[in-house]
């Protein structure tokens, strides 16, 4: 198994900025791919953005140019920096890791713009 330890939510005021951590342990052997999905109440979850063990990276169009996705592979963490927040990015976000097919999930944390 795989568990995913979330960190950095709160609350930020419009045009903010916050950093999300994710920490991989466990049985990691074979995860290419992290990343983070959002979702915001009565919407369904969206990909926000991936990272692969290279480093290459994917933003959903939303976020593209605020949002950057980085990883430090020795400490099997990720790190979603997200600058100029807007109210539109108010959700759950929670941190996704990719072994092939199969997903496993952090448990989710909070981010909150609002002024």
């Amino acid at each position: 198994q795989v568990q995913l330890a979330e960190s950095g939510g709160g609350l930020v005021q419009p045009g903010g900025s916050l950093r999300l951590s994710c920490a991989a342990s466990g049985s990691i052997f074979g995860i290419n791919v992290m990343g983070w999905y959002r979702q915001a109440p009565g919407k369904e979850r969206e990909l926000v953005a991936t990272i692969t063990s290279a480093g290459d990276t994917n933003y959903a169009s939303s976020v593209q140019g605020r949002f950057t996705l980085s990883r430090d592979n020795a400490k099997n963490t990720v790190y979603l920096q997200m600058n100029s927040l807007k109210p539109d990015d108010t959700a759950v976000y929670y941190c996704c890791a990719w072994r092939s097919e199969v997903r496993y999930w952090g448990q989710g944390t909070q981010v909150t713009v609002s002024s």
